[in-house]
């Protein structure tokens, strides 16, 4: 039972002696009569299950913790209890089991043991992944006051303020971070991926830029190139080019594909056409691929060709609910409601939110 949830009509026997002994029908009447004590009950049989869930709690942790793979960890921990080292490696060991209650008392333990950069992260994760967010970002503040230079502490701040929708707190967090050191790359770099979540594109784009003029890597070059794209700018071409020439990660792929939505969103579909074509040969499942090929042809007024593409596409990858509207869309063109029924309602199934879905159901089905 929850320490917090007490149900007075669940009153175990033991109840009435403690009472008075007396009788049920008395003790109502009392109740009714007396706010005092419904409150003095509840109280005390919320104590009572805290102790007891409190004992059984402790009893489970200790019987954890003394069978394998946990037990010799245990025995060295009772031998040396100012070993931090043990502790963290009884930790990772829990976590890696998904028992996080009892991974936190030993990351907290080797935090009080010895305070430092290393365990504060673990710490913090741990704390994350049993929902306490207030302690985490507690302990980040704290581990900053310490250590203001390392990047990974400013990071993880923002990221905690950003899952749990204190947007401006995050933004806040990025701005002290770039200003204690504006030539880490990493601070650009997630600023603008949080200006980007905040639809805030301008913005975005230069927390990019920034970031790839700092280091130009192969991440934040294909994020950067990824809001050129979207906002149809021609830079995409150059750091598209940029990325090519100098690709040793195996994102290529996505490079030609950004190339060639920009190619396409501004109509050059020959080149568009191409770059999708090399997509699919270097990776014949890769269906967004495929359906911008499949979209060019429907813009063309091909519907037929469309919607070969449109099928190969939900082909390689079925739970793609673009697949299924776009092949809706051409069936809805072509006459045949039926098809395109089943179709919009498959893409809406694969994702709830697909409004454009949803519109198409309600369209054909008049």
């Amino acid at each position: 039972m929850d320490a917090g949830i007490c149900n007075i009509h669940h009153m175990p026997m033991q109840w009435y002696t403690v009472c008075g002994a007396a009788p049920l029908k008395k003790l109502i009447i009392l109740m009714k009569k007396c706010v005092s004590i419904p409150v003095l009950l509840v109280g005390w049989l919320c104590w009572l299950c805290s102790c007891t869930s409190g004992n059984n709690d402790r009893v489970s942790a200790e019987k954890i913790l003394n069978t394998p793979p946990y037990a010799g960890l245990t025995d060295s921990i009772q031998q040396f209890p100012k070993n931090q080292e043990l502790y963290m490696q009884r930790a990772v060991l829990l976590s890696q089991n998904n028992l996080h209650e009892l991974a936190m008392a030993d990351y907290k333990k080797a935090w009080e043991i010895k305070p430092d950069e290393f365990v504060a992260l673990k710490y913090v994760s741990n704390l994350m992944l049993v929902n306490k967010p207030e302690e985490a970002i507690r302990l980040l503040k704290e581990s900053l006051a310490k250590w203001p230079a390392n990047p990974d502490l400013h990071r993880r701040l923002g990221e905690i303020y950003t899952q749990t929708g204190e947007n401006n707190k995050a933004m806040a967090q990025y701005d002290e971070w770039a200003q204690q050191d504006s030539m880490n790359f990493e601070v650009w770099y997630e600023k603008g991926v949080l200006l980007a979540q905040l639809n805030d594109t301008p913005a975005a784009i230069q927390a990019m830029e920034k970031s790839y003029q700092v280091q130009p890597l192969n991440y934040n070059g294909l994020a950067l190139a990824s809001l050129y794209a979207a906002t149809l700018n021609p830079k995409v071409i150059t750091i598209c080019d940029e990325l090519i020439r100098k690709d040793t990660s195996g994102i290529l792929n996505d490079v030609l594909y950004l190339k060639g939505s920009y190619y396409s969103d501004t109509k050059q579909y020959d080149k568009a056409m191409q770059l999708f074509n090399e997509c699919i040969s270097r990776d014949w499942k890769f269906a967004d691929a495929y359906i911008e090929k499949g979209i060019i042809f429907h813009d063309l007024k091909k519907i037929d060709s469309a919607l070969k593409v449109f099928t190969m596409a939900a082909t390689v990858a079925n739970t793609n609910p673009d697949a299924w509207y776009w092949m809706a869309r051409c069936y809805e063109e072509q006459g045949k409601k039926d098809l395109a029924l089943v179709n919009y309602k498959r893409a809406l199934a694969i994702d709830k939110r697909f409004d454009e879905a949803r519109e198409g159901i309600r369209r054909v089905e008049k």
